[in-house]
């Protein structure tokens, strides 16, 4: 069995994973009501894509 010759350092070790990291997904302001969405895909809110209807939501009594 393989055994390291040398510990490895904590920079060594954190240079290694500096790709293993969590990043924020982007964000979008729909163009009809202003809500935040993700791009390319219809607001939850309003219903709306590029400007369109397609998903019919139900209205505020």
């Amino acid at each position: 069995m393989a055994v390291p010759f040398r510990r490895t350092s904590k920079t060594k070790k954190r240079m290694r994973r500096t790709h293993l990291k969590k990043e924020v997904g982007a964000l979008t302001t729909c163009s009809k009501c202003g809500a935040s969405i993700r791009p390319h895909r219809a607001c939850t809110k309003c219903g709306n894509y590029k400007g369109n209807e397609v998903i019919k939501t139900k209205e505020e009594k």
